[in-house]
């Protein structure tokens, strides 16, 4: 009898300490196939696959597109490239982002569902926002468990936290119990094979080559009436459980609070626009108040001039509301870099 042979795991800030303790903790006789989504930078090479084999008996390595799995290995996700698994095969997809992330937690999370169902443990570890927690009831629905660090435990709490809160993780623990649980886990026989719902086979297939006809799109979610934040297209909405998801027919795909964080986004630079244009049309209204009080037209002078300071009073409740949105994307960028600065003073970091 198969037993749960893949070990599917997702991180973000405060990973790479978390898999440096988490790999020096599993057995070299590790019953599974380990594969690994860690948001790291395209703008870097990483020398975390060496690091990880250092840090314990498990060798480490990026993942090739179309190789094999096998037993007792760890497999990370290349930046820039989804990690995914067919036929006990690895790919590395070029879809679109999720959650703003190539590679994403939830599509490694959702193919491995897709693919192995009962064989699956998916986890998630430390990290800001809340990619992993889809990923994680994909595999629920598939007949996998699921475990989620203990929040209080997490470096970076949300992304954890988020995961318990929507996915009802089978297991909640602190990262020290971690490799206990999942060695004794992966032992254990396969769960019962679940029929992958046809929504979850599409999404993967767009994570490997892109978006799905908007007909297709519509035999797995409901039209939203937001539009997608990076290509200003028709966006699905998909309920699952307790979660939310939008995804448009090209591909990008955001939760609920991630897509509020987007259109947070694109209203700054709506406003940033705004406060352009009104800044151009109080300088002219000044002109032209000026060119008609040299001839004399004070009537059309105190018209411009009443304009002029219409236009001013708008310019300052468009800059008050800039203010506040920077303030909420200052307060987000400092979140997102002590994560960064977490990483970094990790030797595997870059």
């Amino acid at each position: 009898m198969a037993n749960r042979d893949i070990l599917a795991i997702g991180t973000s800030a405060g990973g790479v300490d978390a898999l440096l303790r988490l790999a020096g903790g599993l057995p070299a006789d590790l019953p599974a196939s380990v594969l690994v989504t860690i948001h790291l930078s395209r703008h870097f090479v990483s020398a975390l696959d060496q690091v990880l084999s250092d840090a314990g008996p498990l060798p480490a390595r990026f993942a090739k597109d179309g190789e094999p799995l096998r037993k007792r290995q760890i497999y990370l996700a290349p930046p820039d490239r989804h990690l995914l698994v067919e036929d006990d095969r690895l790919h590395l997809g070029r879809g679109p982002r999720e959650n703003n992330s190539r590679p994403s937690i939830d599509a490694m999370l959702r193919s491995a569902a897709v693919c192995c169902g009962g064989r699956t443990v998916g986890v998630v570890l430390t990290g800001t926002l809340g990619d992993g927690a889809s990923g994680l009831w994909a595999v629920r629905q598939c007949g996998g468990l699921t475990v989620v660090q203990d929040p209080h435990d997490a470096a970076f709490a949300e992304m954890p936290q988020t995961a318990l809160e929507k996915a009802a993780p089978d297991h909640v623990v602190s990262l020290d119990d971690m490799p206990r649980l999942l060695s004794g886990l992966v032992h254990q026989p396969a769960g019962e094979t679940v029929e992958a719902p046809s929504s979850l086979r599409y999404e993967t297939g767009i994570a490997r080559k892109g978006g799905l006809a908007m007909d297709d799109m519509d035999r797995i979610a409901r039209r939203s009436v937001l539009a997608c934040p990076d290509c200003h297209g028709v966006m699905w909405e998909i309920d699952e459980g307790e979660l939310i998801r939008f995804r448009c027919h090209v591909g990008h795909t955001y939760t609920a609070e991630v897509m509020s964080l987007a259109l947070d986004e694109n209203l700054r630079r709506a406003l940033g626009s705004a406060e352009r244009a009104l800044e151009e049309r109080v300088a002219l209204a000044r002109k032209l108040q000026r060119r008609a009080e040299e001839h004399g037209h004070k009537l059309m002078a105190r018209d411009w001039a009443s304009k002029a300071d219409e236009y001013e009073a708008e310019m300052r409740t468009v800059r008050s509301g800039i203010r506040r949105m920077e303030t909420i994307a200052a307060n987000e960028e400092l979140r997102e870099e002590q994560g960064r600065v977490h990483d970094e003073d990790t030797p595997a970091a870059e």
